[in-house]
């Protein structure tokens, strides 16, 4: 009986030895690669150990920022081709961005009024001196713009934030009269913001809560091409801290965050001195919006470095960034893995900053920054238009650029470029409320990223923008990793 009894003993200890092993070792993960040579978001395996692979390593312990989300723009231009489409095609394109299959989108952003990527100029306060904005409609964005929000709401399981911005507040309230430059004038500060409130409202009743707002898309103004307002850093501090915030509150709408700046990096740090110089100016704002058009490869580390450390407790999130100045390439992958693309200080930047301007390639733009951006505390990346068409647009002021996914109405054919699958290496696999973690990399040729998600599982995204494969070997709290990644590839890795 007794050796009855120890035998039982040490089967039982045995068992319990085994599943705790069996726990640990039960971890698995899941590699999604897109690459030069034909994955799209391809699900690939884990592989064999290898000599001397780059080693990466996850340290879940050291933590950084809460992210917000990931995501793309609502314009009239996307929306006004959508209606164009047939209704599959429409459908597919809306469940590529917003379904549990697709890329998840979760942050996204809006125009408030016309921007260069609607169909004509518009506001929505159009009786001039209209101070109480009794005439305030938004009847231009119920065609195209708000069905293609409501249809986006409809397809997201977990739901998306929204961020709106005017390019232009109201001509009328402007020192030259025109939708293109010019200065709100002081008098209508007040007037401008009900301007917002009233939009909030509107929106809300079609069924759209707005999350957030910036005051103005880019305050230096854009060369007088297009839709826009000047704010100095000082005036738009201002702004907010009289006019917009207490009336927001007023109003009811005090849970709406305000964002600052909502232009490029280089010039963060006068505006966050504006912005965040004592708790008066910085009271209203809830973070700092940034654009990528200073650079085709620089993140500027150094500015969003000190953005995060004058308001740790703020948002930092990139509101629009796109391959500008080009017209798409239809069908052709290749193209988005070539160093051809131009933007627009490949022609018009000054002397001192045409090394910030050289010929790139899309997907390395794309990977890089945003990489970069997660990397120095930035915490949401919102892509610009969602659907442009094979001309670049539509855009009033032909203003051509590129987006993920690129149609052909008079076809109803669809393109979704690598851009895309890009963009879902991110936001698809890292969700809101993730933290960023720390990690080493013996090669300072890739970049990665990781973050930790709310249901636990360690997200790692890498980028080897080299013409030769890579070998890796991945540690995680004890646990090792064999895999390899293709040349001119970027990979998403999940750690169940």
């Amino acid at each position: 009986m007794e050796n009855y009894s120890k035998t039982v003993f040490w089967t039982l200890i045995t068992i319990m030895f085994m599943t705790a092993c069996s726990k640990k070792l039960s971890s698995k993960i899941q590699i999604f690669e897109t690459s030069a040579n034909g994955n799209n978001l391809k699900e690939i395996k884990a592989g064999l150990k290898t000599k001397e692979p780059i080693v990466i390593s996850l340290l879940p312990e050291e933590k950084f920022q809460t992210i917000t989300g990931f995501g793309g723009s609502f314009t009239e231009a996307s929306a006004s081709l959508l209606n164009r489409l047939s209704t599959e095609n429409r459908k597919k394109i809306l469940d590529a961005y917003f379904s549990e299959e697709g890329a998840k989108y979760s942050l996204t952003r809006t125009h408030i009024a016309s921007c260069d990527f609607s169909l004509s100029n518009y506001t929505y306060a159009k009786v001039e001196n209209d101070l109480q904005m009794a005439h305030f409609t938004i009847e231009d964005d119920k065609e195209d713009l708000i069905p293609m929000i409501l249809e986006a709401q409809s397809i997201s399981k977990d739901g998306f934030n929204i961020i709106a911005s005017p390019w232009s507040c109201p001509p009328w309230m402007k020192d030259n009269k025109s939708y293109v430059g010019g200065k709100l004038l002081p008098e209508f500060n007040d007037a401008f913001s009900i301007y917002f409130s009233k939009y909030l409202e509107a929106y809300k009743k079609e069924g759209i809560n707005i999350w957030g707002i910036t005051v103005i898309n880019e305050p230096h103004g854009n060369g007088n091409n297009w839709e826009s307002t000047h704010f100095s850093p000082e005036e738009m501090t201002l702004f907010v801290q009289n006019h917009l915030g207490p009336t927001l509150e007023k109003d009811g709408w005090k849970d709406v965050k305000i964002f600052g700046y909502d232009q490029n990096r280089a010039g963060l740090p006068e505006w966050v001195d504006a912005m965040y110089k004592n708790e008066a100016t910085s009271k209203y704002f809830a973070g700092t919006a940034i654009h990528w058009y200073e650079s085709t490869y620089d993140y500027f580390a150094k500015e969003l470095q000190y953005a995060h450390k004058k308001a740790p407790n703020k948002y930092l999130i990139e509101t629009e960034g796109c391959v500008d100045s080009e017209i798409p390439h239809w069908n052709d992958d290749v193209w988005y893995w070539k160093k051809e693309a131009t933007d627009w200080g490949w022609d018009w930047a000054s002397e001192k900053e045409k090394h910030l301007h050289p010929k790139y390639a899309p997907v390395n733009r794309y990977a890089n920054d945003i990489i970069g951006c997660l990397n120095n505390w930035v915490d949401g990346w919102v892509d610009w238009n969602m659907v442009l068409d094979r001309q670049g647009g539509p855009n009033w002021f032909k203003n051509w650029c590129v987006a993920p996914v690129i149609v052909d109405p008079e076809a109803d054919e669809v393109y979704f470029t690598p851009l895309y699958y890009v963009m879902s290496h991110f936001s698809r696999f890292i969700r809101p409320g993730a933290i960023r973690i720390g990690w080493k990399n013996d090669d300072p040729n890739i970049m990665c990223t990781a973050v930790e998600n709310p249901d636990g599982t360690k997200v790692l995204v890498v980028f080897n923008p080299e013409n030769e494969l890579k070998s890796m070997q991945i540690l995680c709290r004890g646990q090792s990793f064999y895999m390899s990644i293709s040349p001119q590839a970027i990979q998403t890795i999940i750690i169940h």
